[in-house]
Order: C-alpha cells, then structure tokens, then sequence
C-alpha cells in the first residue's frame, strides 16, 4: 500500500468543516466482555469493540454495525514482547503479528501504520507518549506524535510536520452540577479533514500502553 492510500486512511474520510465529538465509555455493550462504546453528538452508536478481553494483544474496532475498521496487534519477535504496534486495515489473523507463524510473509496482510510506544528514559520530552507512523516502524520519520496523559485523559494527538492538533482527548463535563463521570467515560474530539476511526485507533492504543 502506498504512502497516499495510508494518508487518506488517516484525512479523507472526513468531510465535515467542523469539530466531531465524540463520547467514549470504556465499557462494551456485550455484558461478557470488555471493550470500549462511542457515542455521536446525535446519540448514535459510532464505533463499538467487543473483544477487548479476548486474544491477547489483538483488537478490533468496528462500526456500529459490527464491521471490522481496523485491527490492532501488539508485535511479537521471538515470543517476546515489544513496545511496537500494529494497524491493519479490517480484520486479521493471528499469523499477521506473530513472527513465528509458519505462513509465508507474502500471504500475510501488510500493516498500514505502526506505533511505538515512548520510552521515558531515552527521550527528553516526558510529555510525549507515542509515535505513529506509515507502513512500518523501519521509517525514521514518524508522521502523528501523541502528547500528553492517557491516564488523566488529557492527550493530542499532533501532526509531526505543521504540529496542528487532529484529535484529542478530553475530560467530560458534566452538564449538571453533581455529575461526576470519573475516567471511564470521556470525550474524543476530532479535527475537520482528520478521520475519526483512526482517531478512535488510538485512543486504543492508548489504553493497551498505558492500562
């Protein structure tokens, strides 16, 4: 896949000239399992994952509908984990991120982003949790960097050329005096022109780094 199919992935599906919020509740609607439910502004089911407790290291994000997005796998070398991610477009089998299938590598499905997770201790800037970037992580030029802390839901996820934000995670407020809705619920908002699955990919991404 080419750099400009990866890009589009990322900006074009986006048409609005406007913000899209987002309400994320980091619980799934299938009582067995764990996952994450996104909420429109119009009160729409947006994106949904239900397997979050399933195959370790594995997570698919779907529409409302139950149609796989993307998929993320956590890299595995030599039965070793790493702090390296995969995203793939859809949905994909095991054999995609475990180096030791015995499928040949050309029958497997290629990632179109991968994410490293920050190391604290080798990097100055203690504010940046992760790089993002296009087809694999061999590129020494990343092309997102997410800022921030996941842990208080407070991240940007930031364009590595213009540094303009294209999404970020918010707090909710609550409408009410009283209401409190704690870090399970919160608020993703997405930039015009930036695509909102991806956007959700993180947000993933994030939970998996930072649990």
């Amino acid at each position: 896949m080419k750099n400009n199919s990866c890009r589009e992935l990322a900006t074009a599906t986006s048409t609005s000239s406007s913000c899209i919020s987002l309400t994320v509740w980091r619980k799934s609607l299938i009582f067995s399992c764990k996952g994450f439910t996104v909420i429109g502004a119009d009160g729409s089911l947006v994106y949904r994952v239900d397997n979050y407790s399933g195959r370790g290291g594995q997570i698919t994000l779907m529409d409302g509908s139950g149609k796989a997005i993307l998929t993320i796998c956590r890299h595995k070398k030599l039965r070793l984990v790493d702090n390296n991610w995969f995203i793939y477009e859809g949905e994909v089998g095991d054999d995609n991120y475990n180096s030791s299938s015995s499928k040949s590598s050309s029958s497997r499905k290629k990632p179109i982003f991968s994410v490293k997770k920050q190391m604290k201790i080798l990097h100055s800037n203690i504010n940046v949790l992760a790089h993002v970037y296009y087809q694999g992580i061999s590129e020494k030029r990343y092309s997102y960097i997410i800022e921030g802390s996941y842990a208080n839901r407070s991240c940007k996820v930031l364009d590595a050329e213009s540094r303009n934000v294209v999404a970020e995670i918010r707090k909710k407020k609550a409408v009410t005096d009283g209401v409190t809705f704690g870090l399970e619920v919160f608020v993703l908002v997405v930039m015009p022109g930036f695509d909102s699955g991806f956007a959700m990919g993180m947000v993933l991404l994030l939970d998996q780094m930072f649990p």
